[in-house]
């Protein structure tokens, strides 16, 4: 039997989970919403995983595990945790090697990582003072429009125009857009300018980690076509696709870190 190495991220929205196998190939992997209690939702992402490995039969056969996230903490069975910052640039690193810089939009916060060569952290920032521009900010935000996530998400791609959205505030923001759709506004409209008010937040995390040419997104929130389309259009830079789930690079991270903890 191969030897299998796990790495487990509760994050505040999503908690998912990655196994690689000893040449450091995706074996399993799992994104479950998080539950009120991070280490049940740490025990249902592992079970889960490793239940797609027929070598496994319970979580605690992993050779290492390290658990990261905001909740890396009540990872069950982890061997060490390591910070989400580390191991979403070992993520990337290991997906697309060429990609120096990260804007990561979490369920609560922003960062902005700069990536070495070696995949380690050069720099970073982070906005965790204000929900505005976090995942639960677009999930209140497509809840104002009354559609899902995936329906707001591409919604201000066909837009002519902007409305600025002023409110630097999540609370505020909600009530401006609500009051914007109350006036009859183009909804595509509204929409294109909460991704450009998210966009600009992004700006800021950016530059303070250093972030120069091109950057990739990571977290759920990489899925966003119009918030994609504005941060290159407020950057001025290209947002590179990764070829993985960018919801799973914390996981993967940590997962390639116990691969590489194990092997020493």
């Amino acid at each position: 039997m191969g030897k299998y190495f796990g790495g487990c991220d509760i994050g505040s929205t999503y908690t998912k989970c990655v196994i690689l196998d000893e040449s450091g190939k995706m074996a399993a992997c799992v994104t479950k919403r998080s539950r009120i209690n991070p280490t049940l939702s740490a025990e249902d992402v592992l079970n889960e995983a490793v239940a797609q490995i027929p070598d496994l039969d319970k979580p605690t056969d992993l050779a290492y595990l390290i658990g990261t996230g905001y909740g890396r903490n009540k990872v069950p069975f982890a061997d060490e945790n390591i910070s989400e910052i580390s191991c979403h640039a070992m993520g990337v690193h290991v997906t697309d090697p060429s990609v120096t810089a990260i804007i990561d939009i979490g369920g609560q916060d922003v960062k902005g990582i700069a990536i070495d060569s070696d995949g380690t952290v050069l720099n970073f920032a982070m906005n965790d003072k204000c929900a505005a521009g976090t995942g639960r900010f677009f999930e209140s935000m497509a809840g104002a429009f009354e559609m899902s996530l995936d329906e707001f998400s591409s919604l201000s791609l066909s837009a002519k125009n902007v409305i600025p959205i002023t409110s630097q505030c999540a609370v505020f923001a909600e009530s401006e857009v609500i009051s914007l759709v109350g006036e009859g506004k183009p909804m595509d409209e509204i929409a294109a300018g909460i991704q450009l008010s998210v966009a600009k937040r992004c700006f800021v995390m950016a530059k303070k980690a250093g972030v120069t040419d091109s950057v990739t997104l990571t977290g759920g929130c990489a899925k966003n076509e119009g918030l994609k389309k504005a941060i290159e259009k407020v950057l001025k830079v290209k947002v590179v696709d990764l070829k993985t789930d960018p919801q799973l690079m914390g996981a993967l991270g940590a997962a390639e870190y116990a691969r590489r903890k194990a092997g020493k």
